[in-house]
Parts: structure tokens; sequence; C-alpha cells
């Protein structure tokens, strides 16, 4: 059960570090170009199987989300990677956890929802 916690938090520095990456110009365009694409399907509503299909419709999400961020992982330079991990991993460690901006921001989700929904039913 360690390795889990292990992973969420390279999983946490890895997608910190792909953000620095999309701003550092030494980082290729076409590495640029598949982080776009890949965050694009990820948050896009349109999937390639509908995710009201049981198990398929959210295990193509995960496979292909967690295949496009190790494929762009892997046309980032080695050494700028590694030197994206450090300052990933720093920002993250001096960054404290913000639970009441964390409920802001679900109460603002939570809002939007609500007020779309009256706005359907009223429709």
């Amino acid at each position: 059960m360690t390795r889990l916690p292990t992973w969420i938090a390279a999983a946490k520095r890895d997608v910190m570090a792909l953000y620095l990456a999309a701003r550092d110009p030494r980082v290729p365009w076409y590495a640029k170009a598949v982080a776009a694409v890949v965050a694009a399907y990820a948050l896009s509503p349109i999937d390639l199987i509908p995710d009201f299909i049981p198990v398929l419709g959210y295990l193509d999400d995960l496979l292909l989300v967690a295949g496009g961020v190790w494929l762009v992982l892997r046309l980032i330079p080695p050494d700028v990677m590694a030197e994206l991990r450090t300052v990933a991993a720093q920002r993250l460690a001096a960054r404290p956890a913000s639970w009441l901006g964390a409920a802001i921001v679900v109460a603002a989700w939570i809002v939007l929802a609500a007020a779309f929904g009256w706005w359907v039913a009223r429709a």
C-alpha cells in the first residue's frame, strides 16, 4: 500500500512539470502540441467511448490520457524534464494546500450546475 501514495506524489509532480514544460522555450513545439491535444481530450465532453457505458466509458479516458501524458514525457528532452521535475517538486513542497480555496471552487461549480439545472428545467 505504500506504493500508491508514492505514485500519486510522482503523478502530481509530473503534472506540474508538464505545466512548466508548456512554458519552457527548450521544449519542442511538437511536445507542446501533443500536450495540448491530450489536455483538450481530457477536458472535452466528447469521448471515443461515451462515459455512460459501464467500465469502458472511463477506461478509454484513463488509457488515452495516461498514454498521452506518457508520450509527452518521452518527447521532452531528459535533461529538461529532470530540471522541470526538480522545480515542480520544489513548488509543490512550498505551496500549502488551501482547503478554503478548494471549497470556494467546489461551491462555485455547484452554484453553476444548479443555475444550469434551473435554466434547463424552466426551458
